[in-house]
């Protein structure tokens, strides 16, 4: 096994370690406004559960706090330019879908639209908020999934501070080495 050599590293900058997943596209609705926003905190809670992070000063937040419910929209790496140049503009003052020329397409089961040139759409309803205000933590209940037929190994990208972003790479199969899930 491979040892490696380490230096002191700031705190501050260690989220390009640990950034949890890929970079989605948020799309949500309120009094009669769509908005997108870019966002990289994120995590899995549950096998049909995510948290997340959104900063108050976003204009996002309130929409999303009113609302209670949103679209987490899964972008592949051809279309990078556009996540980078959502998330450098703000939805108070550009009506995104129309300004990068992405297609709002309706939800099933909540009212926000799914962006249809994400490879994935996951509808999501609020379910608790009693950590918006401390933490800026929305947990949202997916109840609805979107999936393309096609990749099976899309190539999403994963932010790593300071404009840099990994695209995911190869995967591998270790199936045969875990245990059954215990009932």
């Amino acid at each position: 096994m491979k040892r490696y050599q380490k230096q002191d590293y700031p705190v501050d900058a260690v989220r390009r370690y640990l950034e949890p997943g890929p970079i989605v596209l948020v799309s949500t609705s309120w009094q009669g406004r769509h908005n997108i926003m870019t966002m990289g905190w994120h995590m899995m809670i549950r096998y049909q559960s995510l948290a997340c992070y959104i900063w108050d000063a976003n204009h996002s937040f309130d929409m999303l706090r009113n609302s209670e419910a949103c679209v987490i929209n899964l972008p592949t790496v051809d279309i990078i330019d556009t996540v980078v140049d959502v998330g450098n503009c703000s939805g108070a003052e550009a009506d995104k879908f129309a300004r990068f020329g992405l297609t709002a397409k309706p939800a099933e089961q909540v009212d926000a639209p799914l962006i249809d040139e994400c490879y994935a759409n996951f509808e999501c309803r609020l379910a608790d908020a009693s950590q918006i205000d401390r933490h800026g933590l929305f947990i949202w209940d997916i109840v609805k999934a979107h999936v393309a037929v096609s990749p099976r190994q899309p190539k999403t990208v994963h932010y790593q501070g300071d404009g840099e972003f990994m695209v995911a790479g190869d995967s591998i199969s270790w199936r045969g080495r875990f245990k059954p899930e215990k009932l």
